[in-house]
């Protein structure tokens, strides 16, 4: 009867969360948030419909598991590799600021250095599982936010690692440090056969498994990759969300990657459904209200926190204000593997309640609130980016300055929205032709390239309507965008269609799903890299097979 009352339960999870996340979604609240509300509903702490977790949250596990693999699958190690400052540089600046400033602020407030220093471990990782679902399902995971974004989280979680093998000597257990130093390594010699293993194993078993042409098959495989590899990653230490990312990656490097996909999507979004609401059967409502203050107070001061952090992060890499702020919202809370740094300091009791309470707590809200952070990060890039001593932070050409360059002179030009390969290739095509142009671009390595070059190129947020004005947007021939940013694309097309109403905007998107949304919003011409590729295709198709029928 065990079993049947599980799904009883679960049935009842289902039917709430269906339900609350229908109403929110009516009034344009994140299905994320309303995932989490339904897990406070329904857990122990509230109705009371579910008693025990323990079974919701091994299944939600698996869905982080599906969802990160699935992330990883859509990289590649080329990719990667160009991520190795947002991981390297972002990640060390970000976890090693946020553990000092946490530091800083316990001993102000009268904690051991013991109990700050483990605190500042707990706050400094972010929630992947919410962070990369609210970005994947912006469109955002390779906007340049979304890069320095999922590098610091890839840092985050390898940085888990060290901090589990501190928590012995911060409480004080006699742990000699040469035995520390030899489990580390031996962490380190496991997680490398792991993934070794894995690329070299895992593309000829899923072949052996494709040949037999049985879907049930290749479906199962898929699972034993994705699930096996994040279970012998945790031999190491690092947590099942790393694991399940580093399988992604050897799969992406097969020919199954897209299959793969494809199979385990379904799985994928109900699982890590779960995983939200067993994020909100974690809050205990009358421990909230009893020390409401003490918890607002600790989640104002992550939330500043962090943001001020991954803000510096940005600024000291010097990327664009709007990619640094963007970041910035998205990591300012606190993440789920905190928990597991909880449960291990308490049984080493160095992290005890009421303090223990009341910041998982915090921790708790914090994730309710990220969702809503990411959704007006937008908004708050731009206005930021208003703001001109912040941009001569970063020592460039600023949109301003276009007319003391004498661009106020130019007329019938074209402006050029990004300076990425496409954005490279249109400014040498139109300097070739003799057509006047103007760029503006939001990397400053690109703009600094740029300038290097001799392009007219200023650091310039395009979704601004007084950045478009500067760059003589209303006695411009064409504004042509080619960046990666869905969100931002559609904004500057709407600033533009607003400053000028009779220029011609043509967009590049990479999905065809997102065309009549543009051109809704203005765009005269939409190219979607999905459509130009399936009609170069066709096209290569046809002209082959005519070939072969002249020959």
């Amino acid at each position: 009867m065990g079993e049947l009352s599980f799904l009883r339960e679960l049935a009842i999870i289902f039917a709430i969360a269906v339900t609350v996340v229908t109403v929110l979604h009516r009034i344009k609240i994140p299905s994320i948030a309303g995932f989490i509300l339904a897990g406070i509903l329904v857990g122990p702490h509230g109705i009371g419909f579910v008693k025990d977790i323990h079974q919701v949250e091994v299944l939600a596990e698996v869905g982080v598991i599906l969802l990160l693999f699935s992330i990883g699958s859509e990289f590649s190690l080329e990719r990667l590799r160009r991520l190795w400052k947002p991981i390297v540089i972002g990640g060390a600046l970000q976890v090693g600021l946020t553990i000092l400033l946490t530091l800083a602020l316990g001993l102000l407030f009268d904690l051991s250095w013991r109990v700050a220093l483990f605190i500042g471990f707990m706050i400094a990782v972010s929630s992947t599982a919410i962070v990369l679902r609210g970005l994947e399902s912006r469109g955002e995971t390779d906007a340049p936010h979304g890069r320095l974004t999922i590098g610091i989280l890839l840092f985050q979680d390898l940085s888990v690692v060290p901090m589990m093998f501190a928590i012995p000597l911060l409480s004080g257990t006699n742990v000699s440090t040469a035995y520390l130093i030899a489990l580390l390594l031996r962490a380190v010699l496991i997680l490398c056969v792991v993934l070794a293993a894995a690329r070299l194993l895992v593309p000829p078993f899923l072949h052996m498994i494709a040949r037999t042409r049985q879907r049930d098959l290749f479906v199962l495989a898929v699972l034993l990759v994705c699930i096996g590899t994040a279970w012998a990653a945790t031999m190491s230490g690092v947590s099942l969300a790393l694991g399940a990312f580093m399988a992604g990656l050897v799969v992406a490097g097969s020919a199954y990657r897209h299959q793969a996909l494809a199979e385990l999507i379904p799985f994928r979004e109900g699982f890590t459904s779960l995983f939200f609401i067993s994020i909100g059967m974690l809050l205990i409502p009358h421990t909230l209200l009893e020390n409401l203050e003490t918890i607002l107070l600790i989640l104002v001061g992550i939330l500043i926190g962090k943001f001020g952090v991954v803000f510096l992060t940005g600024i000291i890499m010097r990327l664009p204000l709007r990619v640094c702020v963007m970041a910035a919202m998205a990591l300012a809370q606190v993440g789920e593997f905190s928990f597991v740094l909880a449960r291990a300091a308490q049984g080493a009791n160095l992290f005890e309640d009421p303090l223990a309470g009341n910041v998982l707590a915090a921790v708790i809200l914090s994730m309710v609130i990220t969702p809503f952070a990411i959704s007006y990060s937008p908004h708050l890039a731009a206005g930021v980016g208003k703001i001109r001593v912040l941009t001569r932070l970063l020592d460039i050409r600023v949109a301003e300055d276009a007319a003391k360059d004498g661009q106020r002179k130019l007329r019938d030009h074209v402006i050029i929205g990004g300076y990425g390969l496409a954005g490279t290739q249109l400014a040498n095509a139109l300097k070739k032709q003799g057509i006047p142009y103007v760029i503006g671009e939001l990397n400053a390595e690109n703009v600094h390239r740029a300038i290097e070059q001799g392009e007219p190129a200023y650091f310039a947020d395009i979704t601004s309507s007084e950045v478009l004005h500067h760059l003589g947007a209303e006695r411009a021939r064409e504004f042509v965008i080619v960046i990666n940013d869905p969100g931002a694309i559609e904004r500057a097309v709407e600033a533009a269609r607003r400053l000028a109403p009779n220029l011609h905007i043509l967009v590049r998107t990479r999905y065809m799903l997102d065309v009549d949304r543009l051109v809704q919003a203005g765009a005269n011409v939409v190219i979607a890299d999905e459509i130009e590729s399936a009609e170069l295709v066709v096209s290569r198709v046809v002209e082959r097979v005519h070939t072969r029928r002249d020959g």
